[in-house]
């Protein structure tokens, strides 16, 4: 098992849930290819946007249902600062996992984090679990809770 894939198994552990981590046959990098994958609508993937402040160099995580885009204006508002996207060795420095397996769980330094509430339109949604190829379902209120982000608006 890969450190992030223990992290994020770790962290669900802790949290007193008991997700199932599935082991896709398929990439899930992108929302669609995990949508696939776990059998779901596109918008109940939880993809884990990384964006970087462009003045502090803070870096913050937007979890986002998976059809929905980050608006880079209402980031920036919420966050106080203007926005970048991250790139791959931030996100992994900050992180502790590669673009495309990012989850909102397990960091090996927790991020300021925010939840698209269209997330919270059903009873289950999934989320990357460290690993290109690794998915776990849970439902909205508890990745909510364990993740610490909070419920925004942040969506185009």
């Amino acid at each position: 098992m890969s450190k992030s894939l223990k992290r994020v198994t770790q962290a669900l552990s802790e949290a007193a849930l008991s997700c199932d981590i599935l082991a896709m046959d398929g990439e899930t990098r992108t929302a669609a290819q995990a949508a696939e994958q776990a059998g779901c609508l596109l918008d109940q993937i939880a993809k884990s946007i990384i964006f970087q402040g462009t003045d502090s160099g803070t870096v913050y995580l937007f979890v986002t249902a998976g059809g929905n885009m980050v608006d880079a204006d209402k980031a920036a508002h919420l966050t106080g600062e203007p926005l970048g996207r991250a790139d791959g060795k931030t996100v992994r420095a900050v992180t502790g996992f590669a673009i495309g397996g990012v989850s909102p769980v397990g960091h090996l330094s927790p991020p300021h984090s925010y939840f698209d509430p269209r997330l919270d339109d059903f009873d289950t949604i999934w989320a990357a679990a460290g690993t290109p190829r690794h998915i776990f379902a849970i439902q909205p209120a508890d990745l909510l809770r364990i993740s610490g982000a909070k419920r925004a608006d942040f969506t185009a």
